[in-house]
């Protein structure tokens, strides 16, 4: 999806010359395998970095692109969302201090886009899902206006066919329509690459399937979505759906996902591509000049790129990578899963974590596949997600917590395999003995997040509580010290906050009490004095919003008894409110308000009823503005 020259796949007579140069590439891959052309007896790691940029309101930015030229470095590429950029960190040879020198360049790097964004008085933030994104932040405007990512979001809804729906429930729930992908542009990660043996690559491969979900429950770092405590991980889930291709039917017809972490072993690196060609419809196509097999025959080697083109709008967890470095070809695994942040010491653990693991796998496995349940692993990985450091995993057939295998047996390992590789000792004890803490802690990023934004909530509302959360996050990131030495987030670190309220979305209440035209009025009245609610709009069946009622005009009509009984919200409502979008400015539904004379406007959009703003609200904000111009 790098490449720049796109197409959708649509024209037939292009579409099966590219397909033709797809099934060539599958060939040719195996015949370079079967002739012994892949790179042997040396293994690289590499990562690329996402990160978030946020303004001087730590909300979502919008000059990804103006940042980017600024920092003027090759190893920064755009992301689908404008308040998104990606490091590529170059590969090194895995062994000695790797690690280390990883860190080092990334910090390096970091601080270069640091520099950069702070010109636009902008900040960088590492998280797997940015707490302050709000529903503008998926709205159209903020897609990197480049061809490939509108190619991109104009196919895979064309492919549903319907509007795109999140259904995600953990601690809260967020259920959603939506109209486009840009809510898979939440999702902020660490990937990882080890270069893989070609004749062990099958056994390579599943064993990274297997230890998804031991390393993701101490390295889940995204509990938290438009404001919802949702998975602990909930990267997984938002990835999935968010681009979800299949439409719903009435049948039990299987169609797979392209996001997916996959439905069995693997026998050969062949395998993999095969499956994907036959199960996954073509999206894009590019120009491309010469066949790869006609390349193989005069004696060079080829770049396969209608299959690393295909391969790269199949988004599995683990993705098989071909790459060719110095005329040489390889084959990598790439771990799309760990999360970004919430420290760079954090990720590098992350990832020695999981490649000193791939070191170490044991001989039982090899070539046994067959005897071992896919399924636990399928499990163990969405286990993982949903509940992180504290799930359960099926390891060798027995039951235990995440925490006590990775303390008890996945940690030796660990340091077993990268002391097979002759890494630094230095570096083996630092990186695991920030993984050993956080395991023996229960202290991973996402559960920092959940009790910090939990105990910010108790006083604060919840966007104060989100802006405060990525602020925090922000400085503790600065201070140098990995996550599991944090403490939970406290008032006195937000009350210095500006805290910046611009759009009704920021403000609106959306946890709302609502009733159906056709409830009895006396119904209505109990509810409120019940909820201690002034306004209570009146939806249909689909959410439609078709009055609102106000406490005052509601007594005032009960007050005749013979309407007591049987009037309806229907009766008592004021039909056609006045109302707002959620993305109006918070001073224009003030003077809304003063100008119609109302006291509380509903939000909506396309109709659907989504929030609700008072007065009380709008006096709220007008009074921190207000303390907080006084102070200055």
């Amino acid at each position: 999806m790098g490449q720049q020259k796109l197409s959708i796949a649509k024209d037939p007579e292009s579409r099966k010359k590219f397909l033709l140069h797809l099934l060539h590439d599958v060939e040719a891959i195996e015949k370079m395998l079967e002739d012994g052309q892949f790179e042997s007896g040396i293994s690289r790691i590499g990562a690329e970095q996402e990160f978030c940029l946020v303004d001087k309101h730590f909300r979502p930015s919008l000059n990804s692109l103006q940042v980017l030229e600024k920092i003027s470095d090759p190893h920064f590429t755009p992301e689908l969302a404008r308040y998104n950029l990606e490091i590529n960190l170059d590969p090194l040879k895995f062994s000695d201090d790797c690690f280390s020198v990883m860190e080092t360049s990334l910090r390096n790097l970091l601080n270069k886009a640091e520099l950069a964004a702070g010109s636009f008085e902008e900040k960088i933030v590492l998280t797997g899902i940015l707490p302050t994104i709000d529903y503008r932040a998926v709205q159209m405007e903020y897609m990197t206006p480049k061809q490939r990512y509108e190619a991109l979001a104009n196919i895979i809804a064309e492919l549903r066919g319907e509007d795109f729906e999140l259904n995600i429930t953990g601690v809260d729930e967020l259920i959603l329509k939506h109209h486009n992908i840009l809510f898979e542009a939440c999702n902020t990660s660490f990937q990882c690459h080890l270069q893989i043996e070609p004749d062990e690559f099958p056994d390579m491969y599943n064993w990274a399937q297997m230890l998804s979900g031991p390393v993701l429950s101490v390295a889940a770092n995204s509990p938290l979505l438009i404001g919802k405590q949702l998975w602990a991980e909930t990267r997984i889930p938002l990835f999935q759906q968010s681009i979800d291709t299949r439409g719903k039917g009435y049948h039990l017809r299987e169609r797979a996902q392209r996001v997916t972490f996959g439905n069995r072993w693997i026998e050969n690196v062949g395998d993999v591509y095969k499956n994907d060609i036959a199960r996954h419809t073509l999206l894009f196509m590019t120009d491309i000049k010469k066949d790869s097999l006609d390349v193989l025959k005069e004696g060079k080697i080829p770049n396969l790129r209608a299959l690393q083109l295909h391969n790269g709008t199949i988004y599995k967890w683990n993705r098989p990578c071909y790459g060719v470095t110095n005329g040489v070809p390889h084959l990598r695994i790439e771990n799309r899963y760990l999360p970004s942040g919430p420290t760079v010491d954090d990720e590098i653990a992350n990832l020695a974590l999981w490649c000193g693991l791939m070191s170490s796998m044991p001989d039982k496995f090899r070539g046994n596949w067959s005897n071992m349940p896919f399924e636990e692993a399928k499990e163990n990985f969405h286990k993982a997600a949903m509940w992180g450091i504290q799930s359960g995993m099926v390891w060798d057939g027995r039951l235990t917590s995440a925490r006590n295998l990775i303390l008890d047996q996945l940690l030796p390992m660990a340091q077993e395999g990268l002391e097979s590789k002759n890494i630094n000792s230095g570096d083996i004890d630092k990186y695991l003995s920030i993984i050993e803490q956080r395991a023996a802690r229960h202290a991973t990023g996402s559960r920092w997040i959940v009790n910090s934004y939990r105990k910010l909530k108790k006083e604060l509302a919840r966007d104060e509580a989100a802006i405060a959360l990525t602020v925090i996050m922000h400085n503790r990131r600065l201070s140098g010290s990995p996550v599991h030495e944090w403490e939970p987030a406290t008032l006195e670190e937000a009350e210095k906050l500006e805290l910046h309220y611009e759009f009704v979305s920021n403000v609106m209440t959306t946890d709302l009490i609502t009733v159906n035209e056709n409830d009895l009025a006396y119904l209505v009245l109990k509810i409120m004095d019940w909820r201690n609610i002034r306004h209570l709009p009146v939806e249909d069946s689909r959410g439609y919003l078709k009055g609102i009622i106000t406490k005052k005009r509601l007594v005032q009509y009960l007050s005749d008894p013979k309407k007591k009984d049987l009037a309806t919200a229907g009766d008592v409502m004021e039909k056609d409110p006045v109302t707002i979008g959620p993305n109006e400015d918070i001073k224009f539904a003030m003077l809304l308000m003063l100008d119609k004379g109302v006291s509380s406007l509903p939000v909506v959009e396309h109709g659907e009823l989504i929030g609700i703003i008072t007065d009380k609200d709008t006096r709220d904000v007008w009074n921190k503005m207000k303390k907080k111009t006084d102070a200055d």
